[in-house]
């Protein structure tokens, strides 16, 4: 059954409601430049509230080794997600399950970042000067290079269009932020609720 993470949670009642319809993963975004940038202590108060098996994930656009370790120490994150231009090196080595974003731009995209020492690559879509939660889909036939058990399907997906993704990727997750939010970092629970129900039974 593929994976649902719902990213970009900035309020604990919008994660424990996302908890509630079955999300898997809880995103948290430490990325300055987002409007979905969430303090240490709301991440803080997210990881420990959620129920067991939820798995908490911090991304990081670009930040050191250093950084990553003690907000993951500090929040209790499950995971890592790594959404900027990091190094291979950089990527490798942690205690926690690791995910890559890769900006995918073109058919060789994933293909090229396959050999990254994490758990997952997350595709999502290449926008110029911005990191990521643009909205825009991936062109599925640029899906390719990476095993779909290791691959998670983010870009422009909404609950009306989370099904036939699915169908036609068969990712090991999809993961979605602005396709399921009433503002940017502000979740619409009839969506996340709809968005996870039309990812299940796809």
């Amino acid at each position: 059954m593929t994976r649902v993470k719902i990213c970009g949670v900035t309020r604990l009642a919008d994660a424990l409601q996302a908890a509630r319809a079955g999300a898997d993963a809880i995103g948290l975004n430490f990325y300055s430049g987002s409007p979905r940038c969430v303090s240490l202590e709301t991440a803080a108060a997210i990881a420990a509230a959620l129920p067991a098996g939820v798995c908490t994930v911090g991304i990081f656009v670009d930040a050191g080794r250093d950084e990553i370790a003690a907000v993951a120490d500090r929040v209790g994150l499950d995971a890592i997600q790594f959404h900027g231009d990091e190094s291979p090196a950089l990527c490798g080595g942690w205690s926690r399950k690791t995910i890559k974003a890769v900006r995918v731009d073109g058919p060789q995209a994933l293909a090229a970042a396959a050999a990254y020492p994490v758990d997952y690559l997350l595709a999502d879509a290449h926008v110029a000067g911005r990191p990521g939660g643009t909205g825009r889909r991936v062109p599925f036939e640029w899906l390719v290079g990476v095993p779909s058990e290791r691959l998670i399907l983010a870009g422009g997906l909404t609950p009306e269009t989370v099904a036939a993704a699915v169908r036609a990727v068969h990712p090991a997750a999809v993961d979605v932020a602005s396709g399921v939010e009433s503002a940017p970092g502000i979740k619409d629970p009839e969506k996340v609720e709809r968005f996870i129900a039309n990812a299940r039974t796809a």
